[in-house]
């Protein structure tokens, strides 16, 4: 029978001390959780109120200065009258704005014009037989616009060139360079 009681003693003595293990453990763990928690809170406190410094490349003058110029150059380009031979810049982007890749004929690529009419042609023709003018009207209000900006691009590129000059693939416009072997 004491064999008995020493048996049942040493196993509720090992599984207190199991429990015992256990449980420091488990306050191991919330030590170590609030320690982590208490270390995010500092941070996040620290980001909060600690100033943003502007950085040298945010202030940088001279592309401020660049641009500046780049502006006023724009500026003077489209203040002055065409000349002989010109396209005004107003009549390209009011026809373009109007009329869509048709208003492009005035100042545009021919290769790049008539292909986008002839196309516009089409899609407006079949588009008003099949959508309601009510539905069709926010993809306009999108697409005329973006025609009008284009046709401006075409007026400021001819005269700047004194001739047509195409927007779209102009690496497929420039001669290509024979490889030396």
């Amino acid at each position: 029978m004491a064999a008995l009681e020493a048996e049942v003693k040493a196993e509720a003595d090992a599984s207190r001390a199991r429990k015992d293990a256990a449980l420091q453990k488990l306050r191991a763990q919330q030590a170590e959780n609030e320690a982590l928690k208490q270390r995010q809170t500092e941070l996040l406190a620290k980001s909060r109120t600690k100033p943003r410094e502007a950085d040298d490349d945010e202030v940088d003058v001279g592309s401020a200065l660049e641009l500046a110029g780049k502006a006023n150059r724009v500026k003077q380009e489209l203040q002055k009258k065409p000349a002989k031979g010109e396209k005004s810049w107003v009549k390209s982007g009011l026809a373009s704005l109007f009329l869509g890749p048709f208003g492009w004929l005035y100042a545009g690529s021919w290769r790049e014009a008539v292909p986008a009419s002839a196309g516009w042609a089409v899609l407006i023709s079949i588009a008003s037989k099949i959508i309601p003018m009510v539905l069709l009207m926010p993809v306009l209000m999108v697409a005329l616009p973006l025609s009008g900006i284009a046709g401006v691009v075409y007026a400021l590129q001819y005269n700047r060139h004194g001739g047509r000059q195409r927007l779209f693939d102009k690496d497929k416009n420039e001669p290509k360079q024979l490889k030396s072997g």
